[in-house]
């Protein structure tokens, strides 16, 4: 299930912008204290690092990513969601417009 809305956040308005404009995100805090943010990654080839562990959640396009230390590629497609590790690299590889939730720890 891909989620579509989400209700009683805090927005951040100021954008996160890596890779010279290649991905473009913005943080998101719940009434909890969860931390999420939502953004989109441009046609491009990327390698990002995590400090918290993260779950990538598609929200519309698709991607194809590897962990750090493997070779094969996976994707990810609307409505589903792959995890990144704590202290990880990976890489993430996009044709289209990806658009995602970043699910923090």
């Amino acid at each position: 299930m891909t989620t579509t809305h989400i209700d009683g956040v805090s927005v951040t308005t100021q954008a996160s912008v890596y890779f010279d404009g290649k991905c473009i995100s913005h943080g998101i805090t719940l009434a909890d204290g969860t931390k999420k943010s939502v953004g989109v990654i441009l046609p491009a080839t990327l390698t990002f690092s995590t400090g918290a562990s993260e779950v990538m959640e598609c929200v519309a396009g698709s991607c194809e990513y590897r962990l750090e230390g493997t070779q094969a590629w996976a994707k990810s497609s609307a409505g589903e969601q792959f995890s990144i590790p704590a202290n990880a690299k990976f890489d993430i590889r996009v044709t289209e417009p990806y658009h995602y939730i970043c699910h923090f720890g």
